[in-house]
């Protein structure tokens, strides 16, 4: 199946915005942080992807409430789609006000079969420039998978994490419902319980991965004090709405190891890597 569309990889496509302060700005009210840049200061870091919306009409929406594939990603007929990791190197900041330009390009298609059956991983390189050049450059991990069968089940409670910091949150659906909408995700697992619950086969709204990286990356940068150059992050099991969400990290030599964790079960696991100085 992967195979089948080698003629995609290498295709573009190039998109244009503004980094408005007002949707950076709307995140961090959000996650209940306090005040908020203005044109000019800097982007927190991973709200790059509030930009750079894909709006469709109603016609180019899939069943699932993403763009439908076979415009710029290929038509694989698995009807499950999810981010599952990625890496991202920063070379320059972006600042608020300013326009950028990013460009995407499709590096890789690759088809694996394991217990849960066929997945199609899906590799794209996001370049993001501003009038100076290139400033972010990320390769997004996407899977695709067959139907839902039984789904995954609640994790089981467990105490608290050990680890070097530790903060926790609590992910309801009026979150989880904003990030769809500053993203402009329109995936309905993220908002639409019937959906997601009998659909999908999951046991509740599932949070988001890049809330999840922009929840760790914000505790790497409240306890690294060397700038960060590059973060990386990979998703090993869905968290949901309705359970504590704890964020969870340890400095390293070269920056910092992070997870968040529900439960008995981690969800995601991250790392920053640091430029010169004193690690924390």
């Amino acid at each position: 199946m992967g195979g089948g569309f080698a003629d995609w990889i290498g295709c573009s496509v190039t998109a244009h915005d503004r980094i408005e302060p007002a949707r950076s700005n709307a995140l961090l009210a959000a996650l209940g942080a306090q005040g908020g840049g203005a044109a000019g200061d800097l982007l927190p870091l991973l709200h790059h992807w509030l930009y750079f919306w894909d709006v469709r009409p109603p016609a180019g929406l899939g069943a699932d409430g993403h763009p439908a594939k076979g415009d710029f990603l290929p038509p694989i007929p698995l009807p499950r789609r999810m981010w599952a990791g990625g890496r991202i190197g920063f070379h320059a900041p972006l600042a608020l006000g300013e326009d950028v330009t990013k460009t995407s390009t499709i590096l890789a298609i690759e088809e694996k079969h394991g217990r849960s059956g066929t997945l199609v991983f899906v590799t794209l390189e996001h370049a993001i420039s501003n009038a100076d050049g290139l400033a972010i450059r990320e390769e997004q991990d996407l899977v695709y998978r067959a139907a839902a069968g039984s789904g995954p089940q609640l994790p089981a409670p467990a105490p608290a994490p050990n680890c070097g910091w530790r903060e926790s949150i609590d992910p309801d659906s009026v979150l989880l419902f904003r990030y769809s909408a500053l993203t402009m995700n329109g995936h309905r697992i993220h908002y639409d319980r019937p959906y997601a619950t009998s659909e999908e086969a999951y046991p509740a709204l599932v949070v988001h991965g890049p809330l999840q990286a922009t929840l760790l990356m914000a505790l790497a940068e409240r306890h690294v004090s060397r700038p960060i150059t590059a973060f990386e992050f990979r998703g090993e099991a869905p968290a949901f709405d309705g359970m504590t969400l704890n964020l969870c990290g340890d400095t390293t030599d070269d920056g910092a190891s992070m997870w968040t964790q529900q439960g008995d079960r981690v969800a995601m696991r991250a790392r920053v890597t640091c430029g010169g100085g004193s690690a924390g």
